[in-house]
């Protein structure tokens, strides 16, 4: 009877746990049809001109930035059109959030792929990673 109520304590408390606990979720490392880049291969694609979408909260935005970048909330804003207004299907594009515990960028990357657009470079260690490398920021 103990072994049973000790069982049940323990799948409650799995159960009930706190969803802070249940979320801690890590990006996925790539995206398919998409190119993962690091910190240095984002920063060469920024130094040719290459546009770069952030995907961030609006406050995440209004702190920092790569400098140029455009802005568009993944959660709020981001579709095809809205997207599309800024990047061409056919153009190189930059998608960032706040780095490997942020589930955004791997999402917009995936619809952006979805959708159509062909050069997709999934920046994952996002706007924490090109802060860290020094990189410019606005």
């Amino acid at each position: 009877m103990k072994q049973l109520f000790t069982s049940l304590l323990i799948i409650a408390a799995v159960s009930f746990a706190p969803a802070s606990f249940a979320g801690d979720k890590v990006s996925p490392v790539t995206i398919d049809g998409a190119t993962t880049v690091s910190a240095a291969e984002a920063k060469a694609l920024f130094d040719k001109g290459v546009l770069f979408l952030d995907v961030r909260k609006d406050k995440d935005w209004n702190a920092g930035r790569v400098p140029d970048a455009i802005h568009i909330d993944q959660k709020k804003k981001l579709n095809e059109g809205s997207m599309s207004a800024k990047v061409k299907k056919d153009q190189e594009v930059v998608i960032y959030c706040n780095g490997p515990k942020c589930m955004r960028s791997s999402r917009a990357s995936k619809m952006a792929v979805g959708w159509g657009f062909k050069k997709v470079h999934y920046f994952r260690d996002g706007f924490p990673g090109w802060k860290s490398a020094g990189y410019p920021v606005e």
